[in-house]
């Protein structure tokens, strides 16, 4: 099967929107793009599915049914409940599937998988509920991150993926002169896939940080199965649906993707982790088991882990618009983000801007005093911070409350619509330089640290230990001086990790543009892999050739 006319187009856009990193969206952020009904639809379908089986799915005789998923808004069960299946099942059936799907070529995965990504984007607004009533994003951020930015990170890894495999022609004569004669061989060269893939999910995020190693993985040839978090299943089961429907409609095993849900008190993921057949695993979350997904022998690898992200302060043209900024980055999701920035490093004696110098008590000042006036304010508070995910979460606010200085004290973010939200609004903490054991560490959700330093020399010194050492995923810093900022970028460059320079109004430290910019660099602990670079799809298969005589 060739590439169709239309969805080649969408492939090629692509690609060059890769190469000149240019602004470029293939489905396009406003919910207005989509239709007046749409989000009515999408609303009633979500309805519809709450306290019942998930039965879109085409995997056959599960073993069982579960769900736990639990609404941070109305802090009520979803009551949803999803097939489960045994491992071996699960990667027999991956396996058989793989002997098929490996054999597809490279336009006709395209073919199916860009199929699958229209389905998807007709199912954006039940996507958007359902990520916001697993993640306690806002119900716009939901509809962005899940919907139309996870698809175009799809459709990025898709796209890089199928370049790679044209990279080679498939086969070619080759000529030697050899005196009076010449020696001529017919070569091949394909490109092999690994086998099976594992996508780890996590619970902030399910489609935006799964999709991209999903469809790389099967863009390359391989079969993949979904371990998405027990607690933020409904979302990315809605993307398997889709990929499983494409693919049945194309006349191909359905096994190529499947969903493998598990419970909280019977974790799989490790089952499958180790299992001989997995050859690939994608995984976002935490360190530690990060740690132990890059240590499994025989397994090629993609983390994204946790950062400790920095904020470097020097001097400001505008005080205010960048207090501004900065406390939108540390309240969006309630700092519920791997990108969103936690240590802020400013000098003792102040920073310097068009009015002279600020001192460094008043430069805190108008920090503390953006993020507070975003957390009260009745409609701008509950859009932007959200609910926060996880009961943990909300634990560890409180836990670090007595270690610094508390500038800020967290409270409840008032929600007139989901009254019963579980929410926090920022606590920030003063920390001196020398406490590295309190700064040093990923303190996830909306905890804020301000480090006094010496200076900006300081300050930068103490950034780049932190990367280096911890990762980072993101870095801000704001300086008027160029040779600061030559200073900042080339001590960052040295542990892989990128600064945006004095972010204000409408752009973000926390937001990365799809076909534009890397989602973490896999050059400090922070991850090691980024998407999407050519390493990124290149490593889920190897190219073997072979030669015949005459």
């Amino acid at each position: 099967m060739s590439l169709s006319q239309s969805h080649r187009e969408i492939v090629e856009n692509a690609i060059k929107a890769i190469h000149s990193r240019a602004f470029f969206a293939q489905y396009p952020e406003s919910p207005k793009a989509y239709g007046e009904e749409a989000s009515t639809e999408g609303l009633k379908l979500y309805n519809e599915q709450l306290g019942k089986k998930f039965e879109l799915l085409k995997q056959q005789n599960p073993t069982g049914w579960i769900g736990e998923e639990l609404s941070p808004y109305t802090m009520k069960p979803l009551g949803i409940t999803y097939p489960t299946f045994e491992v071996d099942t699960l990667l027999v059936r991956a396996g058989r599937a793989f002997g098929e799907w490996k054999k597809v070529s490279a336009d006709e995965r395209a073919e199916v998988l860009i199929d699958a990504l229209e389905r998807i984007k007709n199912k954006f607004f039940e996507i958007a509920y359902a990520t916001q009533h697993t993640t306690g994003q806002s119900f716009v951020m939901s509809f962005q991150a899940s919907g139309p930015h996870a698809s175009d990170r799809a459709l990025e890894a898709l796209a890089m993926g199928w370049e790679e495999l044209k990279r080679f022609p498939e086969s070619i004569t080759w000529e030697k002169p050899a005196g009076k004669s010449t020696i001529k061989l017919q070569k091949q060269y394909h490109a092999i896939p690994k086998g099976v893939g594992l996508i780890i999910g996590c619970s902030t995020f399910p489609t935006w940080n799964t999709v991209p190693g999903l469809f790389a993985t099967l863009i390359t040839g391989n079969t993949a199965i979904v371990k998405p978090h027990p607690k933020s299943v409904y979302a990315i089961a809605i993307v398997v649906a889709e990929i499983q429907n494409a693919l049945q409609q194309k006349g191909h095993d359905i096994n190529i993707c499947q969903l493998a849900v598990d419970s909280s008190d019977n974790l799989i993921t490790k089952k499958l982790a180790e299992h001989p057949l997995v050859k690939l695993i994608d995984y976002t979350g935490g360190s530690a088991f990060g740690k132990y997904v890059e240590s499994l022998s025989g397994k090629t690898t993609f983390t994204e882990k946790a950062g400790v992200n920095s904020v470097i302060i020097d001097s400001v043209a505008d005080l205010a618009a960048v207090a501004q900024n900065l406390a939108f980055s540390v309240s969006l999701y309630s700092g519920q983000m791997c990108t969103a920035p936690q240590n802020f490093f400013i000098p003792e004696g102040g920073i310097s801007s068009p009015v002279g110098n600020i001192s460094y008590e008043d430069t805190v000042k108008a920090l503390i005093d953006a993020i507070s006036g975003i957390a009260k304010h009745p409609a701008m508070g509950p859009g932007t911070l959200g609910a926060i995910q996880s009961d943990a979460t909300l634990k560890r606010v409180d836990s670090v409350s007595d270690i610094a200085t508390q500038l800020l004290a967290p409270g409840k973010v008032a929600n007139a619509e989901y009254p019963d939200a579980r929410t926090s609004s920022p606590i920030v903490l003063e920390v001196a330089a020398k406490d590295f054991g309190i700064y040093e560490n990923e303190l996830f959700g909306p905890i804020v640290l301000v480090i006094k330093t010496k200076n900006t020399a300081q300050s930068v010194e103490l950034a780049k230990e932190m990367a280096g050492k911890h990762g980072a995923i993101t870095c801000a810093a704001y300086s008027t001086n160029e040779d600061t900022i030559k200073l900042i970028e080339e001590e960052m460059e040295s542990v892989f990790t990128p600064v945006s320079f004095n972010l204000t109004g409408g752009i973000f430290v926390n937001q990365h543009a799809t076909f534009s910019d890397f989602h973490v660099t896999g050059g400090n602990p922070a991850g090691n892999a980024s998407f999407t670079n050519p390493e990124y799809v290149n490593k889920r298969f190897v190219w073997v050739g072979h030669r015949r005589n005459g």
